[in-house]
């Protein structure tokens, strides 16, 4: 065996970035279980938790997104910040000879790749969305490899660089051995009954939790069942507003869910947004879906994820400013349609690139061979 592989993998900021990151890391492991893996996240963000608990080190940057409008006077502080993480990394980058560095997206990897770059070190990015992020735009011009969740990216990226090798996901959605009926009896719900599941993010969706709160009698009288995750910066609120309108018999409440797995399993249709993550996740497994993109994001980019596959009629869509209206009506409607759910399942299904994270393990570690 070659010398000691030892790789830094930079990004973060969201679940979305944070997931591929871990599984490419996994798989690195798995492929080479001598390499050292150490992570390069932004302070105060949800990897410098979140990578730990997965079993990795992870050193943190003071780096930070810049305001809206650019002109307002705290970015040059931001600024400031920026160069003093380029700084940091570099000397991290100097510790850790690692032979490549990996980009997911987020604050941090613009800082880290970009030291990586100028140190001469190889660079490979993973885009996990249809719309290329700022991050990843910008390193492109110098990486060496870029890997690719969906066709028609030459757009962004240079086409002789680039891969499709579709997304990283929770290896354990993957590996469930768990049935229908015991999931669904997990959460306390009749397997007979169809199921729609409802996530909005550990942080929940605000517009999707009004859907579901302006819709309680529909609920109440369909013959369908309900699993609605939250998120916890909604529960509260939203505890208060069922005790006061009586919280419908088949709707399972709760501010989030540790086992997805069993949520996957145990639904006949879903209701997510659009992030690059759960979409791969949703295509791996076949999952009927109704995607409600969030207008919160960089580049209207989850509308952008959700029309490639609604185009290959893989998915419904509901805009954000019609889900109160429409929403909990079409997926009670489409989740008795037999028919339509086959349909969705199989054109979602044919979407799905299995293995992502082995075959950018092994992308990286060519990389680093060279």
């Amino acid at each position: 065996m070659s010398k000691e592989l030892r790789v830094i993998i930079s990004g973060g900021g969201t679940g979305g970035h944070i997931f591929p990151a871990v599984s490419i890391a996994n798989a690195v492991k798995t492929l080479r279980p001598d390499a050292k893996i150490l992570f390069v996240g932004a302070l105060g963000r949800m990897e410098m938790q979140r990578v730990p608990a997965a079993g990795y080190d992870i050193k943190g940057l003071p780096i930070r997104g810049f305001l809206r409008p650019l002109w307002k006077l705290g970015n040059i502080g931001v600024a400031l910040d920026y160069l003093k993480s380029k700084m940091m990394a570099k000397q991290l980058l100097r510790q850790f000879q690692p032979q490549v560095a990996v980009g997911v997206g987020g604050y941090a990897s613009s800082a880290a790749l970009g030291a990586a770059n100028s140190l001469g070190i190889p660079t490979l990015l993973q885009e996990q969305n249809s719309y290329a992020g700022l991050a990843n735009k910008t390193l492109a011009r110098k990486a060496a490899k870029i890997c690719v969740a969906y066709e028609g990216m030459e757009r962004f990226f240079p086409a002789d660089k680039i891969m499709l090798t579709g997304n990283p996901v929770r290896q354990q959605l993957l590996e469930s051995t768990i049935t229908r009926e015991e999931a669904i009896r997990s959460f306390g719900l009749d397997p007979k009954k169809k199921t729609i599941l409802l996530v909005g993010g550990s942080l929940g969706a605000r517009t999707i939790n009004e859907s579901v709160l302006q819709h309680l009698d529909e609920i109440r009288v369909s013959q369908v069942q309900f699993i609605w995750q939250t998120g916890k910066y909604y529960s509260d609120a939203i505890a208060k507003q069922l005790e006061k309108a009586v919280c419908p018999d088949n709707l399972k409440v709760t501010d989030f869910i540790s086992d997805m797995a069993a949520a996957y399993r145990a639904a006949d249709l879903v209701i997510s947004r659009a992030g690059a993550g759960s979409i791969s996740e949703f295509c791996l497994l076949g999952k009927p879906v109704i995607l409600v993109p969030s207008p919160n994001v960089a580049e209207d980019h989850q509308t952008k994820n959700a029309m490639a596959l609604v185009k290959k009629d893989a998915a419904l869509c509901v805009k954000d400013a019609e889900a109160t209206q429409q929403l909990l009506p079409l997926a009670i409607k489409t989740v008795d349609d037999d028919a339509k759910l086959k349909s969705l399942h199989e054109n979602i299904l044919k979407m799905a690139l299995p293995d992502s994270a082995k075959i950018i393990a092994q992308e990286v570690i060519k990389l680093a061979e060279q």
